[in-house]
């Protein structure tokens, strides 16, 4: 029967899909309140009721904002929506389970040099936009929850920020409205220099490496870095300049040395992170990854925490038989 809201919706959902791929802002919101009640009876059915399923919900809506573009058929918009919340619900199971959180920093899938796969799938440059207006504290939870590769777990954000879990898990709610608030705020602006900062932040990223192999690391230190850096790990400062420089120094001597495998950068806050690399005749020399979290101020890099991952158990756990 022609003209049933059965018949036009699919056609509803191509159509708000296609204007959320272009940058609306408002079809995304109309998408997602029309999908709402099937994600979330996927998410209760693999959950059960409970504070979990809002999580997953807030989750599955910024990585709708996220991933929008790579919908390839716009007709088919719900499916993938709950699928979104599926592997959202899984991921929660997964950590749960885990009696020790693998922090292990991940290769990227055999998509493409790193700058192809960013091409790909560039976040909007509004997206970024409406993380700067979020205060530093809400900020740094929100880039490591969505925009890192090895850092989005709960117990990782908790340990990369110093904080407990529930303190991270306060902060992404709070982070999540302030968002979807600055997000609507920010949708008609043109920021088009996203793309182009995260390409150089690559680019610093590798030259960084290459000036360290060549023992230049502390003109890179001096060039941009603030004059009072400050070092940190667990939250904790370390030291400043001396001991960054200290630190590379140390490990390159070793023979350890570092490969980016991703980056994410905004205006006030830059990640990288870091595959480390052992010495062949010393494979188990260090962690498998580094994170080098830092803010920026004034065009400098002002803190430097670092958040190394941790080596996946291996072996039978405590008291198997």
């Amino acid at each position: 029967m022609n003209g049933t809201p059965q018949d036009t919706g699919p056609a509803l959902d191509a159509a708000l899909t296609r204007a959320a791929q272009a940058g609306d802002v408002s079809a995304l919101a109309l998408l997602l309140e029309r999908h709402r009640p099937g994600m979330r009876a996927v998410a209760v059915s693999l959950l059960g009721p409970g504070p979990d399923v809002e999580d997953v919900m807030q989750d599955a809506a910024l990585a709708a904002l996220r991933r929008i573009v790579d919908v390839r058929d716009p007709d088919a918009v719900g499916p993938w929506l709950r699928m979104v919340v599926r592997n959202g619900c899984r991921t929660l199971l997964r950590t749960a389970r885990r009696v020790e959180p693998v922090a292990q920093v991940p290769l990227p899938p055999d998509l493409g040099t790193p700058e192809q796969v960013l091409h790909d799938h560039a976040l909007r440059d509004w997206v970024w936009e409406a993380v700067e207006t979020l205060t530093p504290t809400l900020r740094l939870p929100v880039v490591l929850r969505y925009f890192s590769t090895g850092i989005t777990s709960y117990q990782q954000i908790a340990g990369a920020c110093a904080i407990p879990v529930g303190t991270v898990r306060s902060r992404l709610n709070q982070a999540r409205s302030a968002l979807a608030r600055a997000l609507t705020a920010t949708a008609a602006g043109a920021h088009s220099d996203t793309l182009r900062r995260t390409q150089a932040s690559w680019q610093e990223a590798r030259d960084t490496l290459a000036a360290a192999e060549r023992g230049e690391f502390g003109r890179v230190v001096k060039d941009r870095y603030s004059r009072d850096v400050s070092l940190l790990a667990g939250g904790r400062r370390l030291g400043g300049a001396e001991l960054l420089l200290a630190g590379m120094d140390l490990d390159l001597s070793a023979g350890v040395h570092q490969r980016p495998l991703h980056v994410a950068a905004g205006r006030s806050l830059v990640v990288w992170e870091m595959e480390l690399l052992s010495p062949p005749d010393d494979p188990d020399h260090c962690p498998p990854g580094v994170a080098w979290i830092m803010t920026v101020a004034a065009g400098r890099f002002e803190r430097v925490s670092l958040h190394h991952a941790t080596r996946p158990r291996t072996g039978p756990l405590p008291g198997a038989a």
